[in-house]
């Protein structure tokens, strides 16, 4: 959204009425004394809170951001962004705890530095859009207007602040004379420029270009405001801060790439890699100060000024061909009147000689004219660290983008370029294929991605290497080229030579980085068979070229060298080994290194046709699944193959994709993240295979969860229960927020139970749609469930596991269509009879305070793993409840035994779970008499471990399904067929890991029908 906009969000009608609450008017008085003007709490039943404390502030952060979300129109945030945006403004209204009428005063009623000071106190907020920051930057601004207006019409606001100003005023006037001595008064000739200038600045930045991409659909142009992706940046602490609780050195702040000035800096040195923004963060700096009207923007291109002598303030416009002519003296006055904001852009991209002339140049402007914000920008290599440290500028580091950014790009880029039906399948590639995804670090290269994926119709990861090849001549020549600078101090292909020599030592070495002192060496064994390059100087200034000016090569530390992008270190690397005929030996030597396949499928990608058959039978030779299934992936790179070599390897691959069962599953992902890619589409795929797709992405979510949440994406529409239930219970293994949005907001919830392990799944329960079947594991306060459930009277059923915290279960009466509750490894938990008003038909329960329990006459299901402490079942267990199913583990009949069990003649099934008091054969007769009982679940172990409780049984000629649990293969099933003479089905549940041969139970039961359910 328009961040202009977002003023009608705000507007006094949604903001007021929630700050009213907040504000309270206090008691007349001067307020001389020390004591603090408090912002008062909301009004409750007992009375006026004095203190404004977290909850408060949360409540009115919610009550801003849901009036907001509800007006009409745009909404002006994700939906999906709603709690973390609320979690956010709150902590930034209460960063300053009380707040006094000497806080207000400090910031001389202007709701800007109020704010400010609100947003220096407050937390940094990470992983908000550039919509969500916005709305949160207005939503304080509008609040601290209001705070100030509720100062102003306190009784004690007059007299104090005329004392105020009597003390200041003094030293105003002097200030005053001061300002007007240094600074004329502006005449109607510039107050009529800087319109016109205004417009110009806004006019000729509003738009991005973007270079080295001369695709056919690709737009060359995006307006600004669609564009300009808020990006973090991380910006360096003073030399020598300490951080002042642990008094180790100061860590960096993380901010806002646009916010950048903030904290009282107006001197800003900003690195970024090539493509990561700085030219586009200074066009929207310009834009915004042009059309706000605080700060007047100048606009410098080093590579446009370096050419002559750098310019004084009143040859600005002119050095830039400016088409406006200015007052005469215009821009002094703007600069000596401290309203400039100079934006110095590229030190990188003047010769290194000239960098040493343009800092002389630049802290002469800033010493004579203080007060002005400037910006420095460059790559991170053309200048050493702190640089104008001693200057009083603040670096700042653009680091590449985070996934969400990169999101947020390739959706702006498809809404600029009208070419929405490509994004879903570049989000689903850039998840998927890893080595795309290295890539898309920063703006310059997702626009080229987005623009070659556009251009093929969506078929990007048939041209990799096609999509290399124009990335390398864009860094490396063309980009240059087109944004006017001088023509390259090496030519491509010789930087080519040189950088691919480099990857090669790289990569033959295992490592990603090498010191200055081996690049140096490396470089000058080559640099006689480059004579273009040798021409330059030695191999020290030919290296000083490729780092500043290759985009591919950089310097992370001091005396440390690497590649931008490790997939470029593999393509280089392969490309040099095919070149000098060591494909071969380059295969072989990486093939058990599971970080070498890039660099094979990258050897495959440019060998010959008979060369890639050699390389793919080397791959297949080793008889190992990984290796396998690399040949597959390397047949996108191979347009001429032998037809029977490529023959072979798909149908060696092809018992291995897709997995035909969990464990096919198992061992496929065994062969790492390559699998990812190589996954086929749920269509047309059986239930089976399209679960065992799901869990090899589930499986590979904890090394790669981009690419795994890729393919489960594919899943969370599939018909299948049991492909849905994988995709419900993998939650813990992906980033909280983003699988919930992307994966588990999309599923059917029929039949599926969403399982909450951590403070951040049960909060992110709160953003999403409404479940009906809940299981929290570890520990959650219950009023913490309640209030993270959006629609309390859509849960039916609620399962806590290992949770010390599950104390007074009558906290669950907010979910009054609650008929399940299951309550496991809960030591504290107690309260059932507050139940008794629900309808509840299922109960696990498994402590041993069963207080209450008789009362619940609505249950159906009872599970009861603890100890009754009673001499009879009907003593603990409600009497009146219809039960059809009763389980019995554990201590449960220590001291009841079976007796009581009668009282439930509706009970058709019955399931002794592994107990601590076998059944005595008086507990077998009150089974027997149970006329409805057609099913009876027996565990293991009453065959290891009470054999004489299993020859005490009875004829039981009425059960029809035996179910024996546990089973580890050696048990003696012997005595059972005269004890069920009736049995029409066995199933045979293992333990995991263990198998039971359906043959031995066959023979005993041949008329049943025998099921293995192996675990």
């Amino acid at each position: 959204m328009d961040p202009a906009a977002l003023g009608t969000r705000l507007a006094s009608s949604v903001i007021v009425p929630a700050l009213k609450k907040l504000l309270v008017q206090e008691g007349p008085g001067a307020g001389l004394t020390d004591k603090p003007v408090r912002l008062s709490g909301p009004v409750s039943f007992r009375g006026e809170k004095r203190v404004l404390d977290a909850a408060d502030a949360e409540r009115i952060a919610r009550a801003l951001v849901t009036a907001a979300a509800r007006t009409p129109g745009e909404a002006p945030f994700p939906a999906d962004e709603a709690e973390p945006l609320t979690l956010a403004l709150a902590a930034t209204l209460s960063a300053l705890g009380d707040l006094t009428m000497d806080d207000v005063q400090a910031a001389r009623l202007d709701q800007y530095a109020l704010a400010r000071s609100l947003r220096r106190a407050a937390p940094t907020s990470h992983g908000l859009s550039a919509d969500a920051g916005h709305f949160l930057d207005a939503a304080v601004d509008e609040a601290c207007r209001q705070v100030l207006q509720f100062f102003t019409q306190r009784s004690a606001f007059v007299p104090r602040t005329l004392i105020e100003q009597r003390r200041d005023q003094a030293e105003l006037l002097a200030r005053t004379d001061e300002l007007i001595a240094r600074t004329p008064p502006a005449d109607a000739a510039d107050t009529a420029f800087e319109e016109r200038y205004a417009r110009h600045i806004a006019d000729r930045h509003r738009h991005l270009t973007i270079y080295g991409i001369d695709l056919r659909e690709a737009p060359e142009r995006w307006p600004l405001d669609v564009a300009y992706l808020s990006l973090e940046a991380t910006a360096a602490p003073p030399a020598g801060a300490f951080d002042a609780e642990t008094e180790a050195p100061a860590a960096p702040a993380h901010i806002r790439a646009e916010d950048a000035f903030s904290s009282g800096h107006d001197r800003v040195l900003l690195r970024g890699e090539a493509g990561s923004g700085k030219t586009t963060l200074i066009q929207w700096l310009a834009t915004r100060a042009a059309t706000d009207g605080g700060r007047i923007p100048f606009v410098l291109p080093l590579r446009t000024l370096a050419a002559g002598p750098l310019p004084a303030p009143d040859a600005f416009l002119t050095a830039v061909s400016c088409p406006l002519s200015a007052p005469a003296g215009w821009a002094e006055r703007v600069l000596g009147a401290a309203r400039a904001l100079v934006l110095v852009d590229g030190l990188d991209e003047i010769p290194t000689a000239d960098r040493h002339r343009v800092r002389d140049w630049l802290l002469a402007l800033v010493e004579a004219h203080p007060g002005n914000r400037w910006l420095l920008t460059s790559r991170p290599t053309a200048v050493r660290p702190e640089w104008l440290a001693d200057s009083g500028f603040r670096e700042v580091l653009l680091p590449p983008m985070r996934s969400a950014d990169v999101a947020t790009f390739v959706h702006r880029w498809h809404t600029a370029a009208d070419a929405l039906p490509y994004e879903a399948a570049l989000l689903d590639s850039l998840r998927t294929k890893r080595d795309l995804a290295r890539l898309a670090t920063n703006p310059l290269m997702c626009g080229l991605i987005c623009a070659l994926h556009r251009e093929r119709r969506g078929y990007l990861p048939t041209g990799r290497k096609e999509l290399y090849d124009a990335a390398l001549t864009m860094l490396l020549h063309r980009r240059d080229r087109e944004r006017g600078m001088a023509v390259p101090e090496l030519s491509e292909e010789a930087q080519i030579d040189l950088l691919q020599h480099l990857a090669y030592a790289l990569v033959l070495s295992g490592r990603t980085e090498m010191s200055r002192e081996h690049a140096i060496g490396a470089l000058e064994r080559r640099l006689p068979a480059v004579a273009s390059a040798a021409a330059h100087g030695d191999a020290a200034t030919v290296l000083r070229i490729l780092l500043l000016r290759s985009g591919l090569l950089r310097e992370p530390a001091a005396g440390t060298v690497d590649f931008t992008h490790r997939t470029f270190q593999d393509y280089l690397a392969a490309r040099y080994a095919v070149e000098e005929g060591h494909a071969l030996p380059f295969v072989q030597r990486l093939a058990d290194d599971p970080q070498g396949e890039d660099a094979i499928r990258m050897a495959v990608a440019h060998a010959r046709p008979g060369e890639r058959a050699q390389l793919l039978r080397e791959l297949l030779g080793h008889g190992h699944p990984r290796l396998t299934l690399l040949a597959l992936a390397c047949l996108e790179h191979a347009t001429a193959l032998d037809p029977a070599v490529r023959a072979e390897v798909e149908h060696r691959a092809g018992a291995l994709i897709p997995p035909r069962s969990t464990q096919d599953a198992k061992t496929l992902a065994e062969a790492g993240p390559l699998v990812l890619e190589l996954l086929p589409h749920p269509d047309g795929l059986d239930e089976e295979e399209a679960h065992g797709v799901a869990v090899t992405a589930s499986l590979l979510g904890g090394l790669e969860p981009a690419g795994a949440l890729g393919v489960l994406r594919r899943l969370r529409d599939h018909p299948s229960l049991k492909v849905r239930r994988q995709l419900a219970g993998t939650w813990s293994r992906f980033p909280t927020e983003e699988y919930a949005s992307e994966v588990l907001d999309h599923l059917k919830p029929h039949g599926l139970l969403v399982t909450c392990e951590t403070d951040e799944q049960r909060a992110a329960l709160s953003g999403m749609r409404p479940w009906h079947r809940l299981e929290f594991r570890g520990p959650h306060a219950l009023r913490d469930v309640v209030g993270a459930v959006p629609a309390p009277d859509s849960v039916e059923l609620v399962y806590f596991q290992d949770n010390p915290l599950a104390g007074d279960l009558s906290a669950l009466t907010a979910f009054p269509a609650l008929s399940g509750l299951w309550v496991a490894g809960c030591p504290a938990a107690h309260g059932l009879g507050a139940l008794a008003g629900l309808p509840l038909t299922d109960l696990t329960y498994g402590h041993s305070d069963f207080t209450g329990l008789a009362a619940l006459d609505s249950l159906r299901r009872l599970s009861l793993n603890g100890d009754l402490t009673v001499d009879s079942l009907t003593e603990a267990l409600p009497t009146g409840a219809p039960l059809d199913f009763l389980f019995l583990g554990g201590d449960a009949t220590r001291h009841t035994g079976l007796r009581g069990l009668g009282a439930w003649p509706t009970l058709t099934t019955l399931s002794l779970g592994p107990l601590t008091t076998a059944p005595a054969s008086q507990d077998w007769r009150h089974v027997a008499e149970l006329p409805a009982l057609t099913g009876l679940y027996l565990n293991a172990a009453f065959f290891s471990d009470y054999p004489e409780s299993v020859e005490a049984l009875p004829e039981l000629p009425g059960v029809e399904l035996l179910r024996l649990a546990a089973l580890h293969g050696g048990e003696d099933l012997a005595a059972l067929p005269s004890r069920f003479p009736a049995v029409r089905e066995v199933v045979l549940q293992t333990a995991p890991g263990s198998t039971f041969p359906p043959e031995r139970c066959a023979r005993l039961f041949p008329y049943a029908r025998i099921t293995v359910d192996q675990r």
